[in-house]
């Protein structure tokens, strides 16, 4: 978080930039805890998986809890494939639950791209420069 109260989110695991060649990763590092399904998986990923690890970021936030926890590796994996995790606290809103929800889609197919959350009318009035608040 900077001095104006930004909040600023990193990569400081293995990162990749994706392009047209490059469509699918396939590399198996990072948190367990954000990993998507398709990880899981060992599928090709592109980046409704990071998608996937930022409704996992959004929901610790709210609920001060990962979405998925387990003592081990094998449990954790289980918990993630099965794709059921509890409502945030009733103290955040229907909006928000339902963004978690929507980054949170088992089927990257159905899950939100960054163009579809960016639209959501929500994060718009943040982006607004009228609002006083900055893109970057």
């Amino acid at each position: 978080m900077d001095s104006r109260q930004d909040v600023k989110l990193g990569d400081f695991g293995l990162a990749r930039v994706m392009n047209q060649e490059s469509m699918y990763a396939q590399t198996h590092v990072g948190t367990p805890y954000y990993m998507s399904p398709e990880q899981i998986n060992e599928q090709k990923y592109n980046e409704k998986s990071d998608i996937w690890s930022l409704g996992c970021i959004v929901y610790e936030m709210a609920a001060l809890r990962p979405p998925f926890k387990a003592q081990n590796q094998l449990s954790l994996a289980l918990k993630i494939k099965s794709g059921k995790y509890e409502r945030i606290p009733n103290r955040y809103s229907d909006d928000l639950w339902c963004l978690i929800q929507q980054m949170l889609q088992q089927d990257p197919t159905k899950r939100s791209s960054v163009d579809d959350l960016i639209s959501l009318p929500k994060i718009q009035s943040f982006l607004n420069p009228k609002s006083g608040l900055s893109q970057n």
